[in-house]
């Protein structure tokens, strides 16, 4: 058998068709495109005008209320009043048994009359001794003594007066009365009850409630500040100096009628460093009591160029401080750091570290880093409460758009 040497460029040709071939009929891959910036959600800061409310804790009491006392002895004879009710000044609430304060007023009245007659008999003798002095027919001991008698007489007439009145008065406090209009308490006694003059226990109370009071109390650090802020310039006084005030109740509905605020304590307490306000509130429907929690947003003050940044884009480090992601030049992530004065709603108020037109990150910022290029798309305010963000429709309203 004969072995046929091949020539080595007839060799190479085979070894390299096979090659040859497997390249024409794979074309090489395109090169891999760079990935799109991720979406962030921003919500653009802008200057704004915003009335200044301080929240404080306070209780109701009422207007006016009278302890109603018996001012002279006696047996109960009625209650007249329903318990509960509204009452007018006036208005009789019990009659005490008169039988005897009648009879000294009868009394008072006899005495008036047996007065004004010995004046009457005195002042005729006076008259008569004064034409006989001057004749000599009796002596000026004589006249002398008849003109005291007149005196005397007028005297005891002006005493026999006043006994009267004051009859007349303690027959008139046998009926009780009501010394202002309002709701009326319950009683504590009932008719056939023995009661007594300013005895110690009321026999029921009246209270005003319309308007009522509402006292709150601030701290006198706070008041401090507001005062700072309005001698800075940096607030303004809303309004008049009466402020208006809001209530909250205890089951966190709101109140519907608007207060003033009428006295601010000008005495810091010693024991817990606060100030007591006062607030006069209407309250012709009678939904407030004395007595009763609520929580009063004072009105104290209005900021012309606020800027309220959503809670969502503002983060704390361990220490307290405040920064926010912005997208800044280039559409680069930037932290600034911030300065942050209250929770207004659902919203920080910023007073510094941002300037109006700043985008601030609200959305996305799991997906990013300082530094990072991003796709800013604006995010509606509504967008930004803390249910939007809770339930994601923040961030599918940015991937939409």
């Amino acid at each position: 058998m004969k072995i046929r040497l091949i020539p080595a460029r007839v060799a190479r040709f085979f070894l390299l068709g096979p090659l040859v071939l497997t390249q024409g009929c794979n074309p090489p891959a395109p090169p891999i495109a760079p990935a799109a910036p991720p979406l962030v959600g921003v919500y653009r800061v802008e200057l704004q005008r915003l009335a200044v409310t301080t929240e404080l804790s306070g209780r109701t009491s009422a207007h006016l209320i009278a302890e109603i006392r018996p001012q002279v002895g006696g047996i109960v004879q009625r209650r007249l009043f329903e318990e509960g009710t509204q009452v007018r000044a006036g208005q009789v609430l019990y009659q005490i048994d008169p039988a005897s304060f009648q009879a000294s007023f009868a009394s008072a009245q006899a005495g008036v009359a047996k007065a004004e007659a010995m004046v009457n008999s005195t002042r005729l003798t006076a008259q008569r001794n004064s034409e006989l002095v001057k004749i000599d027919a009796i002596s000026q001991q004589s006249n002398d003594d008849g003109q005291a008698a007149l005196t005397q007489a007028q005297a005891d007439l002006e005493v026999a007066r006043a006994a009267l009145a004051t009859a007349r008065i303690n027959l008139e406090r046998t009926r009780i009365t009501a010394p202002i209009s309002g709701r009326v308490a319950v009683s504590t006694v009932t008719p056939g009850a023995l009661v007594t003059a300013n005895q110690e226990v009321a026999l029921t109370s009246v209270q005003q409630l319309d308007p009522l009071y509402v006292d709150v109390v601030q701290s006198s650090s706070e008041l401090l500040r507001l005062k700072r802020d309005l001698a800075s310039g940096a607030l303004k006084r809303g309004g008049d100096h009466e402020a208006p005030v809001r209530l909250v109740l205890e089951d966190g509905s709101a109140y519907g009628q608007v207060g003033r605020l009428q006295v601010s304590g000008a005495v810091v307490d010693r024991n817990t460093g606060s100030v007591t306000l006062r607030a006069l509130v209407p309250n012709s429907d009678g939904i407030l009591m004395p007595g009763m929690y609520v929580r009063a947003q004072l009105e104290t003050g209005v900021a012309d160029q606020a800027m309220l940044i959503p809670q969502q884009g503002i983060t704390r480090t361990p220490s307290g401080e405040a920064s926010a992601l912005v997208v800044g030049r280039d559409n680069k992530v930037e932290r600034r750091a911030l300065t942050v004065d209250r929770v207004v709603g659902n919203r920080w108020q910023v007073t510094s570290g941002l300037k109006a037109g700043d985008l601030v990150i609200v959305d996305g910022l799991q997906r990013i880093r300082v530094g990072a290029v991003v796709q800013a798309v604006p995010v509606s305010e509504a967008a930004t409460s803390p249910a939007a963000f809770a339930s994601g429709t923040a961030h599918a309203s940015s991937l939409r758009r």
